[in-house]
This record gives C-alpha cells, sequence and structure tokens, in this order.
C-alpha cells in the first residue's frame, strides 16, 4: 500500500523506451550542467569578490533564457520538436567548450562569461521548451504526474551528486574541468536524443504571424484563471530560489569556509528535491492538489526567512533541504496542472510562458537580493523576502478559489477513463 500511494512509480522507465532516452539523456546533461552551475559563481566570486557580480551573470542567463522561451514557444508549436531539442543542445554544447577555452587562459575573461551565460540561456531555453511540450505526446497525459516525478528525480539527483563533486573538482583542478565536463556531457545526450520519433504539432490553430500566436499564447494564460494563477505562484518560488547567489559569501563569511562548502549549500536543496520526488507517488491522487501546492508554498518561504538565523553549516543544509523538498512537491503539482489544463496545439507556448515565470522570477530575485544585502544585513534580507512571499501567497490562496479547487487534468479538455464511464450512464439513464 505505501508503494502504490507513496513512493515513485518507475514502471514508465520500463514500458516507455522514449521515456527511458529522455531519462538518460537528461541525467548526463544534469551531471554536466550541475558541475557548470557551481563553476560559474565560483569563478565570477574568485574574478571580482562581489556577489552583485554572480547576481549579474545569473541574470543575464536569465535575460537570454527568457527570450529563447518566447522565440522557442511558437517554435515548438509549430515545428517538429525533436530537431529543435537535438539542435539547441548541440548549441549548448558549443558555448560549454567557449567557457572552457576562457578558462585556459592565463587572465581569463569576465565579459566572455556574462556573454556566454547569455548565449546558453538563449538556446538551452528553446531545447528546454521542445522538450517539455513533447513529454505529453510521448507518456500520454494520464501519466504526467509519474513522468513529471521522474523528470524531476533525475535532475535532483545529478544536481546531488554534480554541485558536491564540483568542488572537489575545483580546489583539485581548477573551474576549467568543470566546464569540460559539462561540455563533454551535453554532446553525450544528443546519443540518446536522436532515438526520439518526429513529434509534429498536432492541428488545433491556424498558421498565423510569430508575434500573434505569442500573444494568443499570452491571452490563454492571462484568462485562464488557474494557469495564471499557478504562475504567479511559481514566480515566488522562483525569485526564492535565488537565494543561491549568497552561497559564496555564506561559505566564506559565516563559516569561513570555501568551493567545498559552497558545493555543499548547492547539493542540499536537490537532496531535499529528491527525496520530495521519490515520495510523491501520491500526488496524482490528491483530492485537493491547488491546497497542497498552496501550502508547500508557504511553508517553504518560511524557510527561507528562517535561514539567515542558522549559526552553523549542519543546520543551514537541513533547512535548505526541507525548502527543497516543500518545492518539489509544489513544482510537480505546477507543471502537472499547466500541462494538464493546455490543450496540445499550444504547449510550446503554454510551456513556455510557465518555465519563463521561473526564469523571470529566479534574475529578478538575483538582482534583488544583491540589492538588498547591500542595504540590509543577509539576515534581515532573507527575513524580509521569505515573509514577503509568504504573505503573497496567502492573499493568492485567498482571492483565487478555482485554484483551491482545481484538478490536476481538466476532464472537459482530456477525459479520462472514469469521467467518460460517468458520461455514458448519464446518456444511458
Amino acid at each position: 500500500m505505501l508503494k502504490s500511494t507513496v513512493l515513485l512509480d518507475f514502471s514508465l522507465l520500463k514500458t516507455n523506451a522514449n521515456f527511458r532516452a529522455i531519462f538518460i539523456a537528461r541525467l548526463m546533461s544534469v551531471l554536466g550542467i550541475g558541475m557548470l552551475n557551481v563553476a560559474v559563481p565560483v569563478q565570477i566570486y574568485e574574478l571580482t569578490g562581489s556577489s552583485l557580480q554572480v547576481g549579474f551573470a545569473v541574470a543575464l542567463d536569465g535575460i537570454g533564457m527568457f527570450i529563447g522561451l518566447m522565440l522557442g514557444g511558437v517554435l515548438a508549436d509549430r515545428m517538429d520538436r525533436k530537431w529543435l531539442i537535438l539542435f539547441s543542445r548541440s548549441i549548448c554544447g558549443v558555448g560549454f567548450v567557449l567557457l572552457a577555452a576562457n578558462a585556459y587562459l592565463s587572465e581569463p575573461s569576465l565579459w566572455a562569461v556574462y556573454a556566454i551565460s547569455l548565449w546558453d540561456g538563449f538556446f538551452s531555453a528553446i531545447g528546454m521548451t521542445a522538450l517539455m511540450a513533447s513529454i505529453p505526446y510521448l507518456v500520454g497525459r494520464e501519466n504526467l504526474p509519474t513522468a513529471g516525478a521522474l523528470s524531476m528525480l533525475v535532475v535532483r539527483i545529478g544536481l546531488v551528486i554534480s554541485p558536491a563533486v564540483a568542488g572537489v573538482v575545483i580546489v583539485s583542478f581548477g573551474v576549467t574541468w568543470n566546464y569540460t565536463l559539462a561540455a563533454i556531457g551535453t554532446f553525450c545526450t544528443l546519443i540518446t536524443l536522436i532515438t526520439l520519433p518526429n513529434m509534429k504539432p498536432q492541428e488545433g490553430a491556424p498558421e498565423e504571424h510569430p508575434i500573434r500566436s505569442l500573444l494568443d499564447g499570452f491571452q490563454f494564460v492571462f484568462t485562464h484563471k488557474i494557469i495564471r494563477a499557478v504562475v504567479a505562484l511559481g514566480t515566488l518560488e522562483a525569485v526564492t530560489k535565488s537565494i543561491r547567489i549568497l552561497f559564496p559569501a555564506l561559505a566564506a563569511t559565516a563559516f569561513g569556509g570555501g568551493a567545498f562548502e559552497v558545493g555543499l549549500m548547492y547539493a542540499a536543496m536537490p537532496v531535499g528535491s529528491t527525496l520530495g520526488a521519490l515520495t510523491s507517488g501520491w500526488v496524482r491522487h490528491a483530492t485537493r492538489p491547488g491546497v497542497v501546492m498552496l501550502v508547500t508554498a508557504f511553508l517553504s518561504f518560511l524557510c527561507v526567512a528562517a535561514l539567515g538565523f542558522m549559526g552553523h553549516l549542519v543546520l543551514m543544509l537541513l533547512a535548505l533541504a526541507i525548502f527543497g523538498y516543500l518545492g518539489s512537491i509544489g513544482g510537480l503539482l505546477q507543471y502537472t496542472i499547466v500541462q494538464g489544463h493546455t490543450p496540445d496545439h499550444m504547449l510550446g507556448r503554454i510551456g513556455s510562458f510557465w518555465t519563463a515565470q521561473d526564469v523571470v522570477g529566479d534574475s529578478a530575485g538575483a538582482l534583488g537580493i544583491g540589492v538588498i544585502v547591500k542595504v540590509l544585513s543577509p539576515v534581515m534580507g532573507l527575513a524580509a523576502l521569505g515573509l514577503g512571499c509568504a504573505a503573497a501567497t496567502l492573499l493568492l490562496g485567498a482571492g483565487v478559489r478555482s485554484l483551491r479547487n482545481t484538478a490536476l487534468i481538466d476532464t472537459n479538455l482530456f477525459p479520462t477513463e472514469d469521467s467518460t464511464a460517468n458520461s455514458s450512464k448519464s446518456v444511458a439513464a
């Protein structure tokens, strides 16, 4: 009973070869990118000694991702999603090679790191959007909670392992090897992704100008109360995740550590997220998924507010792990609700908007936290951020009743076997 209702079901990896290929590719990619995500902040902090500069690099990556998401959403609803994924991953690999080449220089260029962050953010977003739009086609919407949890799990496992390894690699060999391994991992993903079938979007919308198509997507988001509320909640969560820009400074000032401690802090949130994914089997059976999503968000924001008062590294890591656990459950619910309430011919655009809220929130949060810690102490800055987001969550939950009462899948768009059977009984009666 525990296995069927609480623990994650892995059978989809056995029965669906296409999803298995994506799972393997994502694992290889995340292992490389996780090391990259530690290398960039560490390198910039070593070059500048400024958390604000680290936040600027994160913001540039976010700007590139936002533009790529907007373009990628339109392309994913018009073109074969398989080839968009392959193209974008190839170009990202080139960017990682350039980062490695720059790091080999006796005087690495800070502006090169900024420019390549923008480059990789743009192309990775195009591939991310196409991949997200492909999942319902490959697994079926009834399997979206399981596919989302498995995808989350592989990402979290990679992020648990890679930051800790990255810290050791940086201490032993420098940041150059982190960039090199990220490039190798990215190119290896192409081997498995090439086996995917062609995935052209289903017919459902007339051909129109790309800008008109983009505007139609925005209109759908802003007129759909549930998706609009989920995007707003996701933005708040993304803002709080950007606290990672403080890790290098916290490791140095609060705990007297360096790259190894930074790696542990980056790994702590994925540890909690991994536990959340492994125990998410109950999510697909939740009767009030909207309420669960709001509660997990509220509690995660309280964790952020408490982080500044953690005077020991172990307590900090524990709080970050709890934050990661709550975020994984909330993120899985957000993913399933957005995918389950969007028609196929709009999956690319709506998926891009849903991901964009994460990017915009992360970038805004990175810059905002960098400014806040210049004005307030880190303790007061984290407390203000966490309590402010918690208050906004309460207002959102109170003001959007449909969010509290929503189902994971909109049965009006995608009838389940149960709803179809009930409909047939009503007709027969």
